[in-house]
């Protein structure tokens, strides 16, 4: 059975570790990940840092294999992140549903997501659930330290289609 749950303070580092992971197969056909990397781990620790209370991660079987964040608690997606190994398994598409009624119980109709518009596998996942590409920009990414395409993506949220999430297939905690 697969279990969503808040993040505690002392699985930052475990967090950082899958985000990590994660990140480098997401920019493999951007930029050179090992040359990066010292500069990723670090933004992931200090985000993770500041921001753990607004994780939920999902665990199968008592181990972390995902998780995702709303870093301002409003109806934006800030990280999805799960493990490289567990990817194609069903764990982002759980996560994501259990954020979305998230979203919608905080009072939001709508959530957002945005990634650099090279990662054709996140943008593919976000599409299969319902997202639509709304914008294209060109920003600063502390995490690549330059200048990077994102693309912004957004899926209404109405109170039928928050029925239909297999409620029955993860615990929440």
């Amino acid at each position: 059975m697969l279990i969503v749950r808040h993040a505690r303070q002392s699985e930052i580092r475990l967090l950082a570790a899958i985000g990590l992971r994660a990140w480098e197969q997401a920019i493999a056909a951007l930029a050179d990940a090992a040359k990066m990397r010292r500069l990723a781990e670090q933004a992931f620790d200090t985000f993770l840092a500041r921001h753990w209370h607004t994780v939920q991660l999902v665990e199968e079987g008592g181990r972390v294999r995902g998780w995702v964040a709303r870093e301002d608690l409003d109806g934006t997606i800030s990280d999805l992140w799960i493990e490289p190994e567990a990817q194609g398994r069903g764990f982002g598409s759980f996560l994501l549903a259990h954020i979305e009624k998230r979203i919608v119980a905080d009072g939001f109709d709508t959530a957002s997501a945005r990634t650099h518009a090279q990662n054709a596998s996140a943008i593919a996942f976000f599409q299969r659930s319902g997202y639509r590409v709304n914008w294209l920009s060109t920003a600063y990414s502390q995490k690549l330290d330059r200048d990077v395409q994102f693309i912004g993506l957004s899926k209404p949220l109405i109170s039928d289609s928050i029925d239909a999430f297999p409620q029955n297939k993860f615990q929440e905690v």
